[in-house]
């Protein structure tokens, strides 16, 4: 993850896209994940976040330019600021921008990175075989609460 900021953007595999809000990569075939970007929605009053599943062609491309596999991604992935964050740095920080009381998980930045990261690894490395695999990836119109689900999910 220690490529340059905005380094997609002269990546040619990857597609424009719109960059002026942090956008979060879910693996959308993961019920687990598809259920968070979901909370993360209907949390997400203002409109802060931009949502992508790591199946489109956006979400792809993002993978590969920053060493994830993109056929079995290990993590989520937040672009902000034209910087990738993975894993629990990537939960802190979209919580960080959440309002309460979601903000409050961002005392789990006392917990050592390696810590937080080995949890997340076990339970990342077992998303599959929670129930509910048949969810569609893409959120539901009033997940947003009215708000225009073109501007806020891409792919």
């Amino acid at each position: 993850m220690g490529r340059s900021a905005y380094s997609y953007r002269d990546d040619p595999a990857v597609p424009a896209f719109p960059d002026d809000r942090p956008l979060v990569l879910f693996d959308g075939d993961c019920a687990l994940c598809s259920g968070s970007a979901r909370k993360i929605l209907k949390a997400d009053r203002t409109g802060v976040f931009r949502l992508a599943p790591t199946q489109s062609e956006l979400g792809r491309a993002l993978l590969v330019h920053y060493g994830v596999d993109p056929d079995d991604p290990y993590t989520m992935l937040l672009v902000q600021d034209g910087r990738a964050h993975e894993r629990t740095d990537a939960v802190l920080a979209i919580a960080a921008r959440l309002p309460m009381p979601w903000r409050l998980a961002v005392v789990g930045r006392i917990v050592p990175r390696f810590i937080r990261d080995f949890f997340y690894d076990f339970v990342a490395r077992r998303r599959r075989r929670f129930p509910g695999q048949a969810w569609c990836a893409m959120p539901e119109a009033g997940a947003s609460a009215g708000r225009d689900l073109a501007d806020r999910v891409l792919g």
